[in-house]
């Protein structure tokens, strides 16, 4: 038995508005907003992990914090729920982007496309260009990785690996 005491991997929540509606963000590490941190300590890389149906995000923490883990702690690992499917519990902050260019609502928020182009707001407004993605969908969330990656070239990802 290791007799080290493990240190607890950060896990933030977050509330945000994004595109009109309240969405679940997880966070793995100490990094909750890019756009804070000075350009020499952001991290080069972001896990961003799309949730499969239901979209509960609570769901994906285990896999977060050991994703986190196995990279050293060197990259965050974001975990972000379907539009509509997190209720804000009362009393918790919903936080806005004033400079939110995608703030505008989407038709059908709730079908398959609208749940895409909510994600690519997401993306757009809350990481910055120059940090590298690596897109993780479970399930229907790989769908929306797939389709996020054919909509939006311009946005940094890391090479795929080649096929085994």
């Amino acid at each position: 038995m290791d007799s080290e005491i493990k240190e607890e991997v950060p896990v933030h929540e977050e509330f945000i508005l994004c595109c009109g509606v309240e969405t679940q963000v997880l966070k793995c590490g100490p990094w909750t907003n890019l756009f804070n941190e000075p350009r020499a300590n952001r991290p080069k890389l972001l896990i961003f992990v799309i949730t499969g149906n239901p979209g509960f995000s609570a769901f994906y923490v285990p896999f977060a914090k050991a994703l986190y883990s196995s990279v050293n702690r060197c990259f965050p690992v974001w975990v972000i729920s379907h539009a509509g499917h997190a209720l804000v519990p009362k009393g918790k902050k919903i936080l806005t982007t004033s400079d939110d260019p995608n703030a505008q609502e989407i038709n059908d928020i709730y079908g398959l496309q609208g749940q895409v182009e909510h994600k690519l707001a997401f993306l757009r407004t809350h990481v910055p260009k120059e940090i590298k993605l690596v897109v993780i969908g479970h399930s229907i969330g790989c769908h929306f990785s797939l389709e996020i990656l054919k909509l939006a070239p311009e946005l940094p990802r890391r090479p795929s690996f080649p096929a085994l």
